[in-house]
């Protein structure tokens, strides 16, 4: 009888044991369920969150790609700066061993706009007056007593290669391309008509000029022997203005 309410005091026990086991598994099953929930909870915020700075991010390396090429254009900038910076002293260095050929260039070139009557003429020089000589009742051609073209072409010729920078004839300045004709007792320079005495005026290095001319059996001899009556003055202030095209 003992051993029988023995085994019956054991029973209840044995009943509470397993009722705590089970809400045990039911705890743990409950909190692992809730970790779940929040671990996904907490992720679909996360990718709500990304989604919703995927605008901004792509702003902001749009905005890094622009400001890279920038960067690359400013660099690629500087570079050409450089090159242009090394022409320029390049240039320079030339222009500086080469002032004095650069200067000699500028001075043909202002002679021959001098020659060329595009500039005005400035400067000492020489007047030379051509007239009819003196009327010979011995002879019945008045030709061998008067100034023609041939005599004028003869000073001008002289003048010119001694170094004249700018002739004028009666006041009016010779181009390159000047033509003169005589007709009767007149003369036509690009055609306008002056009669004599023609005065010629020559700026250049006086006595260069005026050696030329004097030379023995040279252009004054020969006028003199035509009977044409020559006179020379040196001037030291002879002006002539700029050439017209008209």
């Amino acid at each position: 009888m003992k051993k029988s309410q023995n085994d019956n005091s054991r029973q209840p026990k044995k009943k509470s044991t397993l009722i705590s086991k089970k809400y045990g598994a039911i705890l743990i099953v409950c909190v692992i369920t809730g970790f779940i929930i929040g671990f996904s909870y907490n992720l679909s915020k996360d990718k709500r969150t990304l989604s919703s700075a995927s605008p901004q991010f792509e702003q902001e390396n749009q905005y890094m790609e622009d400001l890279t090429g920038k960067q690359e254009r400013n660099k690629e900038l500087a570079d050409e700066l450089a090159q242009l910076e090394e022409k320029i002293r390049m240039y320079e260095k030339q222009y500086s061993s080469n002032e004095t050929q650069y200067e000699q260039n500028r001075q043909d070139a202002e002679q021959l706009r001098l020659l060329l009557g595009l500039t005005d003429g400035i400067g000492q020089g020489i007047t030379i007056t051509l007239q009819d000589g003196d009327y010979n009742p011995k002879t019945t051609n008045p030709n061998e007593y008067i100034v023609h073209e041939s005599h004028i072409f003869k000073v001008l010729n002289e003048l010119k290669i001694a170094g004249a920078e700018a002739i004028s004839i009666n006041g009016q300045r010779l181009k390159p391309n000047s033509y003169i004709v005589c007709n009767g007792p007149v003369i036509t320079i690009d055609g306008q008509q002056y009669p004599a005495p023609f005065v010629i005026e020559a700026i250049g290095n006086q006595d260069v000029l005026i050696s030329s001319l004097e030379l023995t059996g040279g252009v004054f001899d020969q006028l003199l022997n035509e009977q044409i009556v020559v006179t020379l003055e040196t001037n030291d202030l002879i002006e002539m203005k700029t050439v017209s095209d008209e």
